[in-house]
């Protein structure tokens, strides 16, 4: 049962970094002339999050979350609490700001696209879009390396002691 949980716990990790990623190279990339072209590469972020990001980052927390119960010694270390709480934070932070920000974008995009003057609106919304990413993507990178790493986060003057 543990070597499942890790297997569907990386797996599930690697679709956030790859979802994350594929956002990124989206807004680099992705056709953006029009204001069509526009709310057409807001959507493709949306089906992103939706279906990429979102999932795997549930399972992942679940999957991380239920490998503390399955492996008893998971629950005396460091590393694993904290890698726990980046990664209830990070959902939380990717639910309320990436994913809820892609959905505000590609409505105020496609609104802009039938001709309203929304564009204030919108520049407010993706104003730190980028900012947001890097920092997610930062979690998700520290999660990677404390899974693969486990450092034992003991603090050396308790262990000389």
């Amino acid at each position: 049962m543990r070597q499942f949980m890790k297997f569907v716990h990386t797996v599930s990790s690697a679709g956030i970094v790859g979802g994350l990623v594929a956002y990124a190279l989206i807004l680099l990339y992705a056709p953006q002339a029009t204001p069509q072209d526009y709310a057409d590469m807001r959507q493709t972020i949306v089906a992103v999050c939706q279906y990429m990001i979102m999932p795997a980052l549930g399972i992942s927390l679940v999957t991380g979350l239920l490998a503390m119960v399955v492996h008893r010694p998971f629950q005396e270390l460091r590393w694993v609490w904290v890698k726990a709480l980046l990664g209830i934070g990070m959902f939380e932070a990717t639910l309320a700001i990436i994913s809820a920000k892609a959905g505000d974008a590609a409505r105020l995009s496609a609104q802009i696209a039938t001709g309203q003057p929304l564009e204030k609106g919108l520049a407010a919304t993706i104003s730190s879009e980028w900012t947001t990413l890097f920092a997610i993507l930062s979690i998700s990178l520290a999660n990677y390396v404390l899974g693969v790493w486990r450092p034992p986060l003991a603090m050396r003057w308790a262990r000389d002691v």
